[in-house]
């Protein structure tokens, strides 16, 4: 909250009141608490606004995350020139979501997303650790912690064109529940045929879709 209403004025407000009278074609802004993505239909607009956006922060007392600010060409694959160093547009990480440029049935060019990488990997080691510290618990309280960790999981990254990692997800967190029911004693072990037939008795919820998809952004 307070990042919203501290960039209102330091990103929105000059945004829209200074810079975009002064760019040569169409750019958008769109931001979310602290992360934000600026779209610019002209390439020379993105390379000016680059050089003057840390001098706007720094006037603020902020500085750009040096990792993960960065210039994409993310033009369209039809529209664009591949290059020595580049045969494709870029992709970028949004609120956990990779976007990509991918084909629709109809075989128009639209923006995709899928999970981030990054924050899979963070989505499954926390259920990892939860399985660790939790193993000895009755195996129905587990079954109730894990399907609420999924659901949670599914309700946001489950939007069209991510049923795939959302389903491989599940598999994996499946596996890492199979691992520590493992551990809980040395006499006991959890093949994946017992593993099989505890899930019968205690699913897991299944991904499902649960949002057509995210706001559509505007094509640059």
């Amino acid at each position: 909250m307070l990042a919203n209403i501290f960039l209102h004025e330091v990103l929105d407000a000059w945004f829209d009141r200074e810079v975009k009278p002064r760019l040569a074609g169409k750019a958008v802004l769109f931001r979310y608490a602290d992360d934000a993505v600026f779209l610019f239909a002209d390439g020379t607009d993105a390379h000016r606004v680059m050089d003057v956006l840390p001098k706007r922060l720094g006037k603020y007392g902020l500085e750009l995350h040096p990792d993960k600010t960065r210039l994409i060409d993310f033009r369209r694959p039809d529209r664009f020139a591949p290059t020595g160093a580049s045969e494709g547009p870029g992709t970028f990480d949004l609120l956990g979501f990779t976007h990509y440029w991918g084909k629709a049935r109809s075989g128009k060019w639209v923006v995709k997303r899928r999970t981030a990488k990054d924050r899979f990997r963070r989505a499954l080691k926390r259920v990892a650790a939860w399985c660790r510290e939790h193993r000895h618990d009755e195996v129905r309280e587990q079954q109730r912690a894990l399907g609420q960790r999924l659901r949670g999981h599914f309700g946001y990254f489950g939007i069209r064109g991510n049923y795939d990692a959302i389903a491989r997800l599940l598999h994996q967190v499946t596996g890492v529940w199979r691992k520590w029911l493992n551990r809980r004693s040395q006499r006991s072990s959890m093949p994946w045929e017992r593993m099989y037939r505890l899930l019968e008795r205690y699913p897991l919820p299944k991904p499902r879709i649960m949002r057509p998809l995210l706001p559509r952004a505007a094509s640059p």
